[in-house]
């Protein structure tokens, strides 16, 4: 008995000198690497759940631990502390985030990207009050998910709102523009001032006017009203540099006493592109831009659909 008596006061002394020196805690690794120590293993799992797995954060749709923690009772001398905030800065590090978000799609093309479904709706159903009954809009919310957050900018509803206004502001322009059978015609090709109209007689023509000229400054440049190819590119006769694109459907325009042609022929342009310079090439008193439109080789008033 006074062995075993002794054997206790020996566990005991040696107990309160654990004790003394040591605190017990859970030794934490991730993926086989030691990370760190934490006081409680089930406050820690707390912890995980509320600032990891439960993360109250924008767009966060799913969390998941890529590893999982595993824990070892440890004597840690006193002298060192725990480092729970470490811990998890670490499983931070190792957890998948998939984000979703908003896109309002316009005529199939991606738009604008918001927060949340009823930014998304609030958006829609602004601009469908506002131009539904005008223009029929191909307008659409999907859901999106991404993993890398930085891919996606997302922006405020009155932002997203102004931007696809714009974006429809310009379907309405482009619903309202002069067609010349079935061709849009989207951009005028110089401004200036018009010197002769389509039909009149000159002591300088041999014939009724063709055309429409438009007086302005030598060497502006000249765009073309639609896209199409270039099929002329080169100096005719009383047109001077002359510049024909073909626009489909029978249609073609025609630009002359150009001062310098940056076309050829067989390119492909789109309205807006620039494919010569005014000058007075040719029969002309002055730098002009005498513009034709043709329907099947006819020439027709460009009046009827630009410079109104």
């Amino acid at each position: 008995m006074k062995v075993l008596g002794l054997i206790f006061i020996a566990f005991a002394i040696i107990l309160t000198i654990i004790m003394i020196k040591f605190n017990i805690v859970y030794s934490v690794t991730i993926d086989n690497k030691q990370v760190g120590y934490i006081k409680s293993q089930k406050n820690f799992e707390n912890e995980i759940k509320n600032k990891i797995i439960e993360v109250a954060g924008n767009n966060i749709e799913f969390v998941s631990l890529n590893v999982n923690p595993t824990y070892e009772i440890k004597l840690l001398d006193k002298s060192q502390k725990t480092n729970e905030d470490e811990v998890i800065l670490e499983l931070q590090n190792n957890t998948s985030y998939i984000y979703k978000f908003y896109e309002v799609g316009l005529d199939n093309e991606t738009k604008e990207f918001v927060d949340t479904l009823e930014e998304a709706e609030n958006v829609v159903n602004d601009i469908k009050n506002q131009y539904g009954k005008d223009l029929e809009l191909n307008i659409e919310i999907l859901e999106r998910f991404t993993e890398n957050k930085d891919e996606v900018k997302t922006d405020s509803i009155e932002i997203a709102q102004n931007n696809l206004e714009n974006q429809v502001k310009k379907l309405v322009e482009e619903n309202s523009m002069p067609n010349v059978n079935g061709i849009k015609l989207a951009q005028l090709p110089v401004r200036g001032t018009i010197t002769s109209r389509y039909g009149v007689s000159s002591r300088i023509r041999s014939s009724n006017h063709t055309g429409l000229d438009i007086a302005c400054k030598a060497g502006t440049d000249i765009k073309v009203v639609s896209k199409g190819k270039v099929v002329f590119a080169q100096n005719k006769g009383s047109y001077g540099n002359l510049v024909k694109v073909d626009h489909g459907n029978g249609v073609e325009t025609w630009y002359a006493h150009c001062s310098k042609i940056y076309t050829t022929v067989g390119k492909q342009v789109n309205a807006g592109d620039i494919i010569a310079a005014v000058g007075s090439t040719g029969n002309s008193t002055g730098p002009h831009l005498h513009l034709e439109i043709r329907i099947n080789g006819n020439p027709v008033n460009p009046q009827k659909y630009l410079y109104k």
